[in-house]
């Protein structure tokens, strides 16, 4: 099991080395940061976050409970009060032995918890690179929903890549918690 707390100035340097090449950055950050990542860039990126009052974007580390290890990284951000909308956005397990242990879903589903039941949301997007298999498994298993896909949306080198666009609605999610709590 994991928890998601605040990313903090304490954790930049252990995220920027688990993003060790600029392919990995840019299948993590789009076009947001360029390689490689510094502690000035971390410290841009958590600013909004640092707004108590109304952050722009929630930022967390994802640390297993039994360990105390940080396992991943996951912020929810877009946020508009008006829609009642947001996007996940840089999802990324950390290295090692913490990939491929289920991590991902964990912390998928403990954001979108707080984005529907602390927030208030109704809606919860996210875009992924149509060759990234293993995190569109991991969101189809969390209960998103294909939209559609955006052709060649990014260029990296001499390659297009192409964005898949998933959605997950409030109604759905309370589906699925009252599921789960029926057995």
């Amino acid at each position: 099991m994991i928890d998601l707390e605040p990313f903090t100035s304490d954790d930049f340097a252990q995220l920027i080395g688990w993003i060790d090449n600029e392919r990995l950055l840019t299948e993590w950050s789009g076009s947001l940061f360029g390689f490689p990542l510094t502690l000035d860039d971390m410290a841009w990126y958590v600013r909004g976050a640092n707004d108590f009052a109304a952050p722009d974007v929630f930022i967390y580390k994802a640390v297993e409970r039994e360990t105390g290890l940080t396992v991943g990284h996951i912020s929810l951000g877009g946020i508009s009060q008006r829609d009642r909308s947001g996007r996940i956005t840089r999802v990324l397990v950390g290295p090692g032995a913490a990939r491929g242990r289920g991590y991902c879903a964990l912390m998928v589903r403990a954001l979108v918890r707080i984005g529907f039941a602390e927030l208030g949301l109704h809606r919860i997007g996210l875009g992924v690179y149509d060759f990234n298999h293993g995190a569109i498994r991991c969101y189809r298993k969390c209960g998103f929903h294909t939209d559609g896909t955006l052709r060649d949306v990014a260029r990296y080198g001499d390659e297009y890549w192409s964005l898949v666009e998933m959605s997950l609605l409030a109604p759905e999610w309370r589906a699925q918690q009252a599921a789960l709590a029926a057995g």
